[in-house]
């Protein structure tokens, strides 16, 4: 299997930035997709970015602009960049990462998670 060590958050202020680290181990060959989901208190899980393993990236509407996502095939890990930071980006941030195996199905793998807290 695949495991995922994320590392940055804590506490910031509005506008000011932070950067989310993920680190995977294990059977990294299977990953094709690896990205950042988040959940604030009291609502559901959202995703926040993602990238394949061919680079197209994905964002939700409300970081486009904001946000930044980076990943390094070779090292196995993928960033997050979070500029101009706002109250409403609390959450624990989790890495996810979508894993293939040929013949054998697919599945999501997901980090233990990390919280940021925006203050104003």
């Amino acid at each position: 299997q695949v495991q995922l060590v994320e590392s940055g958050g804590g506490l910031a202020q509005t506008g000011e930035s932070l950067r989310l680290a993920c680190a995977a181990s294990g059977m990294t060959f299977s990953i094709s997709a690896m990205g950042w989901y988040r959940q604030a208190p009291g609502k559901q899980r959202e995703l926040v970015a993602t990238v394949t393993d061919d680079g197209v990236t994905k964002y939700e509407e409300s970081v486009k602009g904001r946000f930044i996502i980076s990943r390094h095939n070779a090292k196995n890990t993928v960033d997050l960049l979070m500029n101009n930071l706002k109250p409403e980006d609390t959450a624990v941030y989790y890495c996810w990462a979508y894993l293939e195996f040929v013949g054998l199905g697919s599945h999501d793998e997901w980090g233990q998670g990390t919280p940021v807290t925006v203050s104003n």
